[in-house]
């Protein structure tokens, strides 16, 4: 997106979807309100809306108040906001919404697993892009002619994409610095206790390397190695060649780190893998066999049996229903979806 579109970006619209997150969606709104705030002046807007309108409720159980689509005029930028289980929560009306508003050349983007919705409405062929490290396996799979990348948010052309949790803030920091100023920016930041705001540049922090910290440099190379090559599997000697050690020197790595063999962890990574790949999408069990490195169907099943107590048949058939239905209703706040200052 040129500098001068993103200083011009003043009516945000927000298109949260059921189970949406809703620490995403209030990191993102927070921005602007502060933005506003400190100015003095309305700098900003916002509007939230759903293809029919109505509540929408969050995977917290707290709904939200939406316009439809249609009836806010032209927003500036259009972010859907996902959640938990958003292949279900995606709709027809969803993708027709979105369409509608790629082709009157509305910038559009997404929270957290919200880029799900542009991926499965042919809008991010071609794109670059960012969701949460838990779904990014399985759309890579989905949606091949998209590029998903480790980063916090991307920002693409007309298409701006960010992962989940507080990160929306760092992305909306970045997206108003063009119109307000760095010193704004750096206010802004300070009112939310914020030491560093993260620019695009910043990647998601997987577990492993939240847990075991950055000097590890040689045992991330590996599992990136790992990560890089499950449909086929790299073999012990290669890893070692590869990350320019000794096989003994990369036995104990993972020994003294992880505490098991390289070997081990490569099979637990690859049916963690397996195992996005069979609850998030509608991959059959044999592509799923293939693509996660495994010989057959037989040794597929044995190992993923081992790893997590139940079948890889059985567990697709006993998915639980969505976190909203399960949970029952909660009494909803209410939010409402006027465009404030």
């Amino acid at each position: 997106m040129s500098p001068d579109r993103t200083a011009s970006l003043s009516h945000f619209a927000f298109m949260p979807l059921t189970n949406f997150s809703m620490i995403a969606f209030t990191s993102a709104i927070e921005v602007l309100r502060m933005a506003n705030y400190l100015s003095g002046q309305e700098l900003y807007r916002w509007s939230i809306i759903s293809p029919e309108g109505g509540p929408v409720t969050a995977s917290n159980g707290l709904a939200l108040d939406t316009h439809r689509a249609d009836s806010i005029g032209r927003p500036d930028i259009v972010f859907v906001c996902g959640g938990v289980d958003v292949q279900r929560s995606t709709t027809a009306d969803h993708l027709s919404a979105l369409r509608r508003a790629a082709r009157e050349g509305i910038v559009l983007g997404s929270l957290c697993t919200g880029t799900y919705a542009l991926a499965k409405s042919g809008l991010l062929a071609g794109y670059a892009c960012a969701i949460h490290w838990e779904n990014m396996s399985a759309l890579k799979e989905e949606f091949p002619d998209t590029r998903f990348l480790k980063e916090l948010f991307v920002i693409d052309r007309d298409r701006v994409t960010c992962t989940g949790g507080v990160a929306p803030l760092d992305m909306m920091l970045h997206l108003i610095a063009r119109r307000v100023g760095t010193s704004r920016v750096t206010q802004i930041a300070e009112q939310f206790i914020v030491e560093h705001v993260r620019d695009t540049s910043a990647q998601q922090k997987m577990p492993l390397v939240a847990r075991l910290g950055s000097a590890n440099k040689s045992l991330f190379e590996v599992i990136s190695l790992m990560e890089n090559n499950i449909e086929e599997p790299l073999s012990r000697e290669e890893l070692a060649r590869l990350a320019s050690m000794s096989q003994r020197q990369l036995q104990r790595l993972f020994r003294d780190h992880l505490g098991m063999t390289p070997t081990h962890y490569y099979l637990t990574l690859r049916l963690r893998r397996a195992r996005e790949l069979l609850l998030q999408t509608d991959m059959s069990i044999m592509h799923i066999t293939m693509v996660c490195g495994f010989q057959s169907a037989c040794h597929f099943s044995k190992s993923y049996r081992d790893a997590f107590g139940v079948a890889p048949t059985r567990e697709r058939r006993q998915q639980v229903a969505p976190l909203a239905k399960s949970a029952g209703p909660v009494g909803p706040a209410k939010y409402s979806p006027a465009m404030h200052a």
